[in-house]
């Protein structure tokens, strides 16, 4: 803006004043100018009785009374006005930006300041708000700026200001722009309660995210189980900046007998809702994992759940059990996007069975898959949130995931990590994302004689217990355990087998196996009736077997195998070193 036309007072202003009056003589003398004929006619005739004046640049006092002119904007003193103003003004001129001018409500707001000075000598607040480089952009572009809460030294108040460039007369005349007669008037509005209120509002949209993201890990693991023979890491990422919780869960269980149970899951959508849905199916499922049902049933049983919860809810799963004695991963999934598998070569497999609809749908029988998951193969389940993008096919972002799984190397939480770096999620990303990576170690060495298998077909009638036992005996000999454990291990497999014979169908086996940790002893036969744990009489003869296997054994249990069968199995845990 020009700067003269705020004041008549400033040097020239007079001259040109005087110049316009005598021109609009000229102009009446010699009849020229229509406005002034129209306000001399107006002028001579009588008002009109009603209505507003004729001539916009006059107005009323009533009805009848006089007219009087509007005055102009070049009668106001810019000194005055802008002394009048309570926000923070100052002039300053020239390539120096010395201090032309500072109003009252600086003063007050940072004292006195010298006119004539350097800005950076004489207004070092401006220095502390970092607005002497501002000043020569403006000064250089001739168009003005304003930058926004800039906080005084201190951390005082908090200013937004406005630099606008200003042409100050020159005393010969019109001519080609000089730095040194144009200027910057700064404009400093306090804005430190708005200031304090935005930061009052983001503390408060911080807390209430903490919350949120801190009830949504509540809801999650605090610590993974960690199987015998898999390494598993898992990770979750809130997505966005809201705060609300969102529906992704994952889960460990071990069933037992070394065998493992994983799931990953996803409710649609966000909020408390979304996350108490997770709570209950997450729960669901270490419940159902119990009964050690193939991963099919599981997602039946989850599937009338989920529809008896809330039918609005949609969610998608997928729940696989690692077997270490088949090296598979047997799996279903309900909607949800295909496990990887890379093998130790670097070769990444995908799941391909079909999946069937997502949970809460009801009317579907689910189907179980098979993967294998061999020394030295990493697993990867994920949700969407991993590789689903705006405006991109799903397929990309999971060829995306199939190439960054083939390059990742070493443990399960190194390599979550950087698939969520290889896919870009960070905190700014819109979508909670859940991974869990698990992998089944290829040992060598001494780690490998900690890990060792064992197993005999049990052929022939009664002759079959003392062969099993005998079988027992040299194998847990061989392992090199204590006597008292060879000793349980051997009666526990007495008992699993005698019961076999006497309420199982072939085909029958002895499994032994152990890791670093337990030894396994584990039955299975071609009958599918489970035997339970019952109260025998003194005076029966029989019914004692599994009792006895539930005193002496840490833990036992039993699962229907497929194919009909049955598997009853417990274990010892070995004693620390």
């Amino acid at each position: 803006m020009n700067f003269t036309r705020w004041s008549a007072r400033f040097p020239g202003t007079q001259r040109r004043a005087a110049a316009r009056t005598e021109h609009a003589a000229a102009q009446a003398k010699r009849g020229e100018g229509s406005v002034p004929a129209a306000r001399g006619a107006a002028s001579s005739s009588p008002p009109p009785p009603d209505g507003p004046p004729a001539d916009p640049t006059v107005r009323g006092t009533g009805t009848g009374g006089p007219l009087t002119a509007v005055p102009s904007l070049d009668e106001l003193s810019a000194r005055e006005v802008l002394g009048l103003l309570p926000t923070l003004v100052a002039l300053v001129h020239g390539p120096e930006h010395r201090v032309a001018y500072v109003n009252d409500a600086y003063t007050a707001g940072f004292g006195a300041r010298p006119t004539g000075a350097p800005a950076h000598l004489a207004l070092p607040e401006l220095g502390a708000l970092g607005l002497l480089p501002l000043l020569d952009q403006v000064q250089r572009s001739g168009k003005p700026r304003t930058a926004k809460n800039r906080s005084a030294p201190g951390g005082g108040s908090s200013y937004t200001v406005t630099c606008t460039p200003v042409a100050f007369p020159k005393a010969g005349g019109e001519g080609a722009t000089d730095p040194h007669h144009t200027g910057v008037l700064v404009h400093l509005a306090d804005v430190t309660d708005h200031a304090e209120a935005a930061e009052r509002l983001r503390a408060s949209e911080r807390r209430q995210r903490e919350a949120a993201v801190t009830l949504q890990r509540s809801l999650l693991p605090q610590e993974l189980e960690q199987p015998d023979d898999l390494r598993i890491a898992a990770t979750y990422q809130p997505g966005g900046t809201e705060a609300a919780v969102g529906g992704d869960w994952y889960d460990v269980i071990t069933l037992g007998a070394g065998r493992t149970a994983l799931v990953i899951g996803d409710v649609m959508g966000r909020g408390v809702r979304a996350a108490a849905v997770m709570g209950q199916l997450r729960t669901a499922v270490r419940a159902y994992a119990r009964l050690d049902l193939p991963p099919h049933e599981v997602l039946q049983l989850l599937d009338g759940l989920a529809a008896e919860i809330d039918a609005s809810q949609i969610a998608t799963c997928v729940y696989a059990v690692h077997d270490p004695n088949e090296g598979l991963l047997a799996y279903a999934s309900a909607g949800h996007l295909p496990i990887l598998v890379r093998d130790e070569d670097g070769t990444v497999r995908r799941a391909a069975d079909p999946t069937g609809p997502p949970l809460g749908t009801g009317g579907w029988l689910h189907t179980s898959g098979t993967i294998a998951l061999g020394p030295g193969s990493t697993a990867v389940l994920y949700t969407d949130g991993l590789v689903e993008r705006r405006g991109e096919d799903i397929d990309e972002g999971v060829a995306a995931l199939e190439r960054a799984l083939s390059g990742a190397q070493g443990t399960p939480a190194v390599i979550c990590d950087r698939l969520m770096r290889a896919l870009g999620i960070d905190a700014d990303h819109d979508d909670d994302v859940a991974v869990m990576v698990l992998q089944q170690p290829a040992r060598t060495g001494a780690d490998a004689e900690l890990f060792h298998n064992a197993a005999l077909e049990l052929l022939g009638g009664v002759e079959a217990a003392p062969r099993a036992r005998a079988f027992a005996q040299g194998v847990l000999t061989s392992w090199r355990f204590p006597v008292d454990l060879c000793d349980l291990g051997v009666l526990a497999a007495s008992e699993l087998v005698a019961n076999s014979l006497q309420h199982g169908t072939p085909p029958m086996r002895l499994r032994l196996r152990r890791t670093d940790r337990r030894l396994i002893v584990e039955v299975t036969d071609g009958d599918d009736h489970l035997p339970r744990r019952r109260r025998a009489e003194p005076a029966d003869e029989t019914g004692r077997g599994i009792s006895i296997v539930a005193t002496i054994a840490s833990s036992w249990g039993t699962r229907r195998t497929p194919g009909g069968g049955k598997a009853v199995w417990c274990e010892f845990a070995l004693p620390t070193t």
